[in-house]
């Protein structure tokens, strides 16, 4: 695999950045900025946490283990906590 993706402008997106991306079925086009990949991401998280919601109100997770599933949730988005200026190369 290619160490860099090429997003718009000629961007180059880290190695590690296109890697996480990947993690979660996002893939990079020519028309993608990392500020469009970030909201695409975001997006997908927000969807995420969605669902987990719905498993506390149903029932299927108690209270108790929603904090950690939350947790688990933000750990598997770290992408998230960079600013997409960091994201490039």
């Amino acid at each position: 695999m290619d160490q860099r993706t090429t997003a718009r402008g000629g961007t180059q997106l880290r190695h590690a950045v296109v890697e996480g991306l990947l993690r979660h079925g996002l893939t990079v086009g020519p028309e993608d900025s990392p500020a469009s990949l970030r909201e695409r991401l975001n997006d997908f998280y927000v969807q995420d946490v969605r669902r987990l919601k719905a498993r506390l109100r149903s029932g299927e997770i108690t209270r108790r283990d929603y904090a950690g599933q939350v947790q688990a949730l933000s750990e598997a988005y770290p992408l998230l906590g960079l600013p997409p200026e960091l994201w490039v190369e």
